[in-house]
C-alpha cells in the first residue's frame, strides 16, 4: 500500500485533473489535502473550481504544513500541491537552505506512513529566468524538492497539454 506517485508539469497542464482520476482509481474514497494558502480573491476562485469538481467521495483536508500530522494510513491521499506547500514554508523561514531542510523532514515524516501518495508539484524551472531575485531563489528550492521527492517516488508523470507522460515507473 505505501506508494509515491509524483505528478509534474507546467500551469494548466491537467496535473490536477488527471490526479483525481488517478487517485480515484486507487480508491472508492481518497483523501483530498489542500495546502493552498487563500491569499486573493483570484486565487479563491481557483480554490473553489477545484472544490466544485470533487465529488461526495472525498475526504477534504486543508492544511498548509504539517501534512503528517494527519493519520492516512491505509489511504490515498492526493496532495495539491507541492508548490504551495514549499511557499508556505518560504515565506514563514525566508531562507532556502532553511525552507529545504525543513520541507524534507516533513515530507519523511508523511511518507513515512502506511499510504498512498499522489503529489502533484509545478515545473517552475522549465520557463525562463526571473529578473525577481526571491522568485529565482524559490525556483531553486522548488526544483531541489521535486528533485528529493522524484527520487523517493515509486512512479513520476509528467504531464504535456493534458497528456501523462510515464517518465519513471515501477
Amino acid at each position: 500500500m505505501k506508494k509515491i506517485i509524483l505528478i509534474t508539469g507546467g500551469q494548466r497542464s491537467g496535473k490536477s485533473e488527471y490526479a483525481e482520476r488517478l487517485a480515484l482509481t486507487l480508491s472508492p474514497h481518497p483523501v483530498y489535502m489542500a495546502t493552498a494558502h487563500v491569499w486573493d480573491e483570484e486565487f479563491r476562485r481557483r480554490v473553489e473550481k477545484h472544490q466544485e469538481r470533487r465529488g461526495p467521495e472525498w475526504e477534504n483536508i486543508e492544511e498548509e504544513r504539517e501534512l503528517s500530522r494527519h493519520d492516512l494510513t491505509g489511504r490515498v491521499v492526493l496532495i495539491d500541491c507541492l508548490t504551495l506547500w514549499a511557499t508556505n514554508y518560504f515565506f514563514e523561514l525566508k531562507e532556502v537552505d532553511k525552507t529545504l531542510t525543513a520541507l524534507k523532514a516533513e515530507f519523511d515524516r508523511l511518507a513515512a506512513q502506511e499510504a498512498t501518495l499522489i503529489v502533484v508539484t509545478n515545473e517552475i524551472g522549465s520557463g525562463g529566468v526571473s529578473e525577481n531575485a526571491v522568485q529565482r531563489r524559490f525556483t531553486d528550492l522548488l526544483g531541489w524538492m521535486n528533485q528529493y521527492v522524484a527520487r523517493r517516488a515509486d512512479e513520476v508523470v509528467w504531464m504535456v497539454s493534458g497528456i501523462p507522460v510515464k517518465i519513471k515507473q515501477p
